[in-house]
């Protein structure tokens, strides 16, 4: 399991005075990322127009390029800007499969400073019901941190 406190410890001495939302994504992904082995893919959605999501920085294979607010596990979070915590993809209306050794998902909506949102957080796992309530809080207080500076 992850050690939220060593992972939010490191990545706030890795950001601390950054303002830019790329170089924080990046930092935040790969950090992330090598902090869990069940976290298979991890990265990070823009919202770059109006319902519409585009690649950002992430670790792992390749991931989709674009993804409308109104499909898949990240669509779902950008449009409601709630968490979706998914146990099991194929289970997931509208799942969008980029990868087809994704069995559970985690995406969390991405906040500016001013609460506007700017991203979705996208973790996939290859092991079913991989993510947990904890996971969630975890990241979201980590995202929260992280993003606050950002205008």
């Amino acid at each position: 399991m992850t050690d939220y406190a060593t992972l939010a410890k490191t990545v706030a001495a890795l950001t601390e005075g950054e303002t830019d939302a790329v170089a924080l994504m990046a930092t935040l992904a790969c950090e992330v990322h090598h902090a869990d082995a069940r976290f298979d893919w991890t990265g990070f959605y823009r919202v770059v127009g109006p319902e519409l999501l585009k690649i950002g920085p992430y670790q792992g294979g390749h991931g989709c390029l674009v993804i409308p607010f109104a499909r898949g596990v990240c669509g779902a979070a950008a449009r409601t800007r709630k968490v979706q915590l998914v146990p099991d993809v194929e289970a997931f209306p509208g799942h969008i499969a980029c990868a087809s050794s994704t069995r559970s998902e985690l995406v969390l909506p991405v906040f500016d400073g001013n609460n506007e949102l700017i991203a979705v957080f996208d973790i996939d796992s290859d092991q079913p019901d991989a993510f947990t309530e904890e996971d969630s809080r975890e990241l979201a207080a980590i995202l929260k941190r992280t993003f606050a500076a950002v205008k």
